[in-house]
């Protein structure tokens, strides 16, 4: 091999590598690509209840994001529509029609509760230089859900792509419940824009699932399109009915587009055709039904892998017990920090230990004089004095010595005592402790608002020669 065939293979793999992990697949961990992580995070350091223009959200995070606006604006556009994570105002374009969002100095955006809730939590992320070295961002986000299963995700990288269909989050959140408690469960896909979907060939997230439109042919000389398959627009799809009616696979004589919030395509048919008639022909002929092939593909471990949907939801059960007992004993650590500065200033201020210090010279005769000051009460101390615990006190304003209230400092140490049993009770129950979470997490999304839009059904395949021979004009010449 030469020394070029050498370089050139080092540095395709190099690439390969990057456009794997920080371009187009997104990490098991958090469900986010590299991009839209760097979105998030930059809305937490923004974050002020406040909504932000979209145009200052985006060139906050090119601090994180070396591939320019454009990739960051279409990023954050797409997550606002999944309406999970982010609020939005004014015009984010409409995945219903295709239309596209204004522009980025036009709308705005902030975080919504929910997104704290299941993903914020700085002191539990792992950090790492950003590309210029000059920030700080997050290598994943401990998320408590399986972003990755409710948003749905494509990608395509240098030999291999993913392909892993949105699921209904409250469906996602019974399903880990389900998880915990050692019970069976099913999963099937469920998009914002409603539709039909057959799951006979959907092997765990694997596979292939057929996506339908919903028609209503109540009256026998007009097909209403109700809602869309996934993935199709209404735009798509009524230039998919005029190419078959051009082509004489449909006879119709008008199509209309009323879709705003709701889809609405009005197809009016021609004399003598009937909606039952031409049913068949717009699932063979048009955008009416598609097939969607999946690949779930994550990175997990630093490594590309296939997971099926119990395995990812499985994992991130798992990993919902693991979170949410690392923030509990940091918690606890913040507790036990709190509790032991009380009951120092409590002894500081009843046993005038502050007077020792009137007479020293040096600081460091004060600071020895503090810690020795402790000793007879080292049996109500939670850990020995420091250096840093005598500065705390020293710091401690004559006018609030003079002031000290003990009966408020005894009810502080009676509620952080209670808040320590409280967070024992939890340890000792932890998957107790995350059905109860979950159920949480249910009731902050809104039972009503997420019922399962996609109706689960099984379709009869539809043979394209027999419609074509069905609709082919017969006549006899004597």
């Amino acid at each position: 091999m030469t020394q070029a065939h050498s370089i050139f293979k080092q540095n395709f793999l190099e690439y390969a590598s990057y456009v794997i992990k920080e371009r187009a697949i997104p990490d098991l961990v958090d469900g986010f690509k590299p991009v839209q992580r760097r979105i998030i995070h930059t809305l937490f350091e923004m974050d002020d209840g406040k909504f932000h223009k979209v145009a200052n959200v985006v060139g906050w995070a090119m601090r994180y994001h070396p591939h320019g606006d454009s990739s960051i604006y279409e990023a954050l556009v797409n997550l606002a529509n999944c309406d999970l994570f982010i609020e939005r105002q004014g015009n984010f374009g409409n995945t219903l029609t295709g239309d596209s969002a204004a522009a980025a100095r036009y709308i705005e955006c902030r975080l919504l509760p929910f997104a704290k809730k299941v993903l914020y939590n700085p002191e539990l992320t792992e950090f790492v230089d950003s590309y210029d070295g000059r920030n700080q961002e997050p290598v994943a986000f401990p998320a408590k859900i399986p972003v990755v299963l409710i948003q749905g995700v494509s990608g395509i990288a240098v030999g291999m792509s993913t392909y892993i269909l949105p699921h209904n989050p409250l469906e996602v959140l019974d399903a880990m419940a389900a998880s915990l408690k050692g019970e069976s469960y099913q999963l099937y896909p469920d998009f914002l824009g409603g539709g039909i979907v057959d799951v006979e060939d959907y092997r765990d997230g694997r596979g292939s699932v057929s996506v339908r439109a919903k028609l209503n042919t109540s009256d026998p000389k007009r097909i209403i399109i109700e809602e869309l398959p996934y993935g199709t627009t209404s735009e798509a799809m009524i230039r998919s009915v005029e190419e078959a009616a051009k082509k004489g696979k449909l006879k119709i004589s008008s199509i209309n587009d009323y879709t705003a919030e709701k889809v609405n395509i009005e197809i009016n048919l021609a004399r003598n055709t009937y909606a039952q008639e031409i049913v068949d022909a717009l699932y063979a002929y048009t955008d009416c039904e598609t097939k969607l092939s999946i690949n779930p593909l994550v990175i997990k471990d630093n490594v590309p892998t296939i997971m099926g949907v119990h395995e990812i939801l499985d994992w991130h059960a798992r990993h919902l017990v693991v979170v949410l007992k690392a923030e509990l004993e940091l918690e606890k650590g913040h507790l036990l920090d709190k509790l032991h500065a009380r009951t120092l200033e409590r002894i500081f201020i009843e046993e005038r230990i502050y007077k020792r210090i009137e007479q020293k010279k040096s600081a460091d005769e004060v600071n020895k004089a503090v810690i020795s000051g402790f000793k007879p009460f080292t049996e109500r101390l939670l850990r020995p004095v420091d250096l840093d615990d005598v500065e705390r006190l020293l710091k401690i304003p004559i006018r609030r010595i003079s002031l000290f209230d003990i009966e408020k400092n005894r009810e502080d140490i009676d509620q952080i005592n209670a808040n320590l049993a409280e967070i024992e009770r939890k340890l000792a129950d932890l998957v107790g402790y995350a059905l109860t979470y979950i159920a949480e997490l249910k009731t902050m999304l809104g039972v009503k608002e997420h019922q399962r839009k996609t109706t689960i059904k099984t379709f009869e395949l539809i043979d394209v020669k027999e419609v074509a021979e069905r609709n082919l004009a017969v006549k006899y010449d004597p």
